[in-house]
């Protein structure tokens, strides 16, 4: 069931035949067209819809339109319609957006809407979006994603809200800045002259001059009290006595007016009037449904004709909404005259909205009618298909409006809350829910030895209530997994295989694919692998294809810890020959999938394939539909601005990613705070590097795990760091020693990808100790398990350090044609020149005569005697020097020119 999409919130409403011209305020509509929001803010009834609709129409531009109403505070429906109202006006904006609202964790209104103005911004011409009825919101996430919009707005699009009280958002900030063009109440009021042109020409009333102007005096240009008093002026005699009688604010206006028009109804009209009052939406068999008459079509036409307060919402007429203001004065004289007739009518319209397929909406009217067991029936009935479509935020909201008792005898509806909780991440009330669903099984609720005395179990869904234990057992697996509790997610896991028989390939993929996940969590990679595509396997036999797509993303992220670059680049290739095979329907986790393909390309050291790769995940949209997805894309482009030497953009990337980060069940290896540090480290910004080490609790003495695998060796460099910085040998004694550690737990889990980078590190450790003999051997290892898989960046990303090792090695012959490929990736910087000769031209003649001489053990005013210049003259070269050389200090210097042979 996905979120469906109410056409007829995306007519413009039709323009009558007759209409008042307003050219004064049309002419400060099309001057807010060069500022970013024109707000229309008055009370109801002063023909903001009417206007506005009027204006888009003519305005000159493409404009979309959304009629909001209280079912769009939820944030999830408010944002897929706003994409519809787009698509009204540019077909393929957001095609694929509509998906990411289904995601077990939706991703936050910042990253939605970033993927949207992106694409906005990239339209070829201007457009305006209407948001009509904007007082129906109370909503603060749909406040937020609209001025996060309003924020970020570009240049091709102009928003205007009409509402009948002012939004909550920064109005005087966009008044002070320009931005703002604003409408209200005495800019909306019919002048004498406009009034006289409505209630002569559109409503066809033959009024004195004098009957007008005091009209119009009376109501104060207040349009909708001008309409309900012209139809009360219809067939009177009187008119002028009325017209002099006609006092009072609008409230009593709009009661007493009201009672007028209703009252010289026939008793068939006034009925229907009232009964139809409950429902948002007219339409001709909806309305035989709740009012048990008939000919609704033929009905609402009339009313139409007769200037009913009635609004067309498409062009063939079939759906009709009341106007706001007399819809809820038929209300109001509904509940007066009728009390509790309004519960019977809303359950007549639940029971037509579910005989004709429409199941959010026959709930809507439940709760409204407060029959909350209807609610409770219709939910559980729902729930396998809501499931599968991941519509689990409507299902929480619902049951949310159920009280506690209703839920706890129905031991379906307790599964479907726990696990609409836990896609939201809610785990400790998801398992609560749990536990009351396993008492109706007769199962103790952990932690008591005998369940309370339970009342009658009601069962809906007889198919579902069978499958609760296997159900239950899934969902306490996949929450101690997010837990990380290893025992557990092995116990659930393997409790499911017990329940489940050989063909009932769900419950059994999805357990298989759990215990998959268990043991990658502990290291054994190999059976993590396995296990995990077994279970995608099965899921896969059961026709959840998404599933088994999204599966692809951690078989290859195993094969890459593994070392097997070429095996994971083949698993994404697999991916999307699957996905393709669905036609044109693109599924959600193909974003993830080049993501993927992405960091292997730039291990590849192909940076343009890299960034095109990232470029087709934004392109397809779905890296909205998949939460993780987004913090996935910025670490990946943040990779690849580090290869670029844009490390500070490199930093902003991963600040980004850390700020949109999303834990969901595979293991969180590769942490974002470790992957900072390691460009913190690059930077030079050791201080910050060790504010990390102390908040992470690492020490070099730590038992060693592969969840800490990637922090541990970022620990190593972290030290090795500081050794170079301080030359104090107890540092690399402590890096030395958990380098052999962590080689030996990686290979012992033959974790090769892990043994590659180790080994890296070990040489340029050796070689910061100036122990070359030992650093060519690492070096030669790690190059005989690099070379098969045509790792570059590992070695590259070291820089001029590394440089200079492989030159050396290349002398000594170790894997000649690899290193000479290797060498040749340096020259590919954004320079195009080997990273010696950068630094070389950096330095002029004078500055390497100073830097030779600041190795030897010369003070700095002999060395100035020496050179024969000033001791300031001295000093500006020094800071020169240190500046090319990224250093701060005469050791630093000395060693970092070593190291480029200089």
């Amino acid at each position: 069931m996905n979120i469906p999409i109410l056409a007829t919130k995306l007519f413009i409403p039709l323009s009558r035949t007759k209409v008042v011209p307003r050219p004064r305020l049309i002419e400060r509509l099309n001057g807010g067209l060069e500022r970013k929001l024109t707000l229309i803010s008055a009370s109801a009834g002063f023909g903001k819809t009417t206007l506005v609709s009027g204006w888009a129409a003519g305005c000159g531009r493409p404009a979309a339109w959304l009629s909001l109403d209280e079912a769009d505070n939820d944030i999830a429906r408010f944002l897929t319609h706003l994409v519809a109202a787009l698509q009204t006006v540019a077909e393929n904006i957001g095609e694929d957006l509509m998906s990411a609202l289904k995601s077990p964790q939706p991703p936050s209104i910042e990253a939605f809407l970033t993927v949207l103005l992106n694409e906005i911004s990239a339209l070829p011409y201007p457009f305006v979006l209407v948001l009509d009825d904007y007082h129906s919101i109370d909503a603060k996430a749909v406040d937020t994603a609209l001025g996060f919009l309003l924020e970020h707005l570009p240049t091709q699009m102009h928003l205007v809200i009409a509402t009948r009280e002012n939004p909550q958002l920064s109005l005087s900030r966009l008044r002070a800045r320009g931005h703002l063009t604003e409408l209200r109440d005495a800019d909306l009021r019919f002048t004498p002259g406009e009034a006289s042109v409505f209630l002569r020409e559109v409503m066809g009333l033959s009024l004195a001059a004098d009957d007008i102007m005091a009209l119009d005096t009376r109501t104060e240009g207040w349009i909708a009290g001008l309409q309900l008093a012209a139809l009360s002026m219809q067939g009177r005699e009187d008119v002028s006595v009325f017209i002099q009688s006609f006092t009072g604010d609008n409230r009593y206006i709009v009661d007493y007016l009201a009672e007028e028009v209703l009252q010289r109804q026939p008793e068939e009209v006034r009925s229907f009037l009232l009964q139809t009052s409950i429902l948002e939406r007219l339409y001709g068999p909806l309305c035989d449904a709740v009012t048990g008459q008939e000919k609704g079509n033929m009905r609402l036409e009339s009313l139409e004709r007769g200037n009913f307060f009635i609004v067309p919402l498409d062009d063939k007429r079939h759906w009709y909404r009341y106007h706001h203001l007399f819809g809820e004065v038929l209300s109001v004289h509904l509940r007066t005259d009728h009390p509790g007739l309004a519960a019977t009518l809303h359950r007549r319209a639940s029971t037509w909205y579910g005989q004709n397929g429409s199941t959010a909406e026959a709930i809507r009217h439940s709760l409204a009618a407060g029959d909350l067991i209807r609610v409770a029936e219709l939910i559980e009935l729902a729930w396998p298909d809501m499931r599968r479509q991941r519509e689990d935020a409507a299902v929480l909201n619902w049951l949310r409006q159920l009280p506690d008792a209703l839920i706890h005898d129905r031991p379906v509806l307790c599964v479907a809350y726990a696990w609409a909780l836990l896609a939201g991440g809610e785990l400790e009330a998801a398992l609560d829910r749990l536990g009351e669903a396993e008492q109706w099984l007769e199962v103790p609720v952990e932690g008591n030895e005998q369940p309370e005395k339970l009342t009658e179990m009601i069962v809906v869904n007889e198919e579902e209530f069978r499958r609760l234990p296997c159900s239950i057992a899934v969902y306490r697996a996949a929450h101690a997994q997010a837990l990380g509790d290893l025992p557990n997610t092995l116990k659930y896991a393997r409790q499911v295989l017990d329940l489940v028989t050989e063909d009932d390939h769900l419950p059994r993929g999805a357990a298989t694919a759990l215990l998959g996940l268990a043991s990658w969590m502990s290291g054994d990679l190999e059976t993590a692998h396995r296990t995990f595509a077994d279970g995608i396997a099965s899921v896969q036999l059961a026709g959840n294809i998404s599933d088994a797509i999204g599966g692809v993303i951690a078989l290859a992220a195993i094969r890459i810890t593994q070392g097997r670059l070429r095996q994971a680049l083949r698993t994404y290739e697999q991916g999307l020959q699957l996905a393709s095979e669905q036609g044109d329907h693109v599924l959600r986790e193909t974003a993830d999938i080049y993501i993927g393909m992405s960091e292997l390309s730039r291990e590849h050291n192909d940076l343009p394939a890299a960034s095109q790769h990232l470029l087709r995940s934004k392109e397809h949209n779905e890296n909205i539909r998949f939460p993780q997805n987004r913090y996935r894309w910025c670490v990946a482009m943040a990779r690849i601005r580090e290869a670029e030497g844009e490390l500070e953009d490199a930093l902003t990337l991963l600040n980004e990613a850390e700020r949109l980060f999303k834990k969901d069940f595979f293991p969180n290896v590769r942490p974002i705070a470790a992957l900072k540090t390691r460009v913190w480290v690059a930077l030079g910004w050791l201080d910050e590097a060790f504010d990390w080490v102390l908040e992470q609790n690492l020490s070099a003495k730590d038992d060693l795990s592969y969840l800490r695998e990637f922090e541990h060796i970022t620990l190593a460099r972290v030290l090795l760091a500081r050794y170079k910085n301080e030359r104090a040998d107890r540092w690399l004694l402590e890096v030395m020693e958990l380098l052999e550690r962590l080689l030996q737990a990686a290979e012992e889990g033959k974790r090769q990808g892990s043994v590659i980078e180790i080994l890296v590190v070990q040489a340029l450790a050796h070689h910061t100790a100036g122990s070359s003999a030992a650093a060519l051997v690492t070096l030669e290892r790690v190059l005989k398990l690099a070379e098969p898989e045509g790792y570059v960046r590992i070695f590259v990303d070291e820089g001029p350090a590394m440089a200079a090792l492989l030159g050396a090695a290349l002398k000594q012959g170790i894997a000649p044609s690899y290193v000479r490929y290797l060498l040749s990736a340096f020259n590919e910087a954004k320079e195009r020149t080997p990273v010696k000769d950068v630094v070389i031209e950096q330095l002029s003649e004078r500055e390497l005569d100073v830097l030779r001489l600041l190795k030897t053990e010369l003070s700095g005013p002999d060395i100035a005697r020496e050179l024969k210049v000033s001791l300031n003259t001295l000093r500006t070269h020094t800071k020169n020097i240190y500046d090319k050389l990224e250093v701060n200090n005469r050791r630093a210097a000395v060693r970092r020119a070593e190291e480029l042979h200089l």
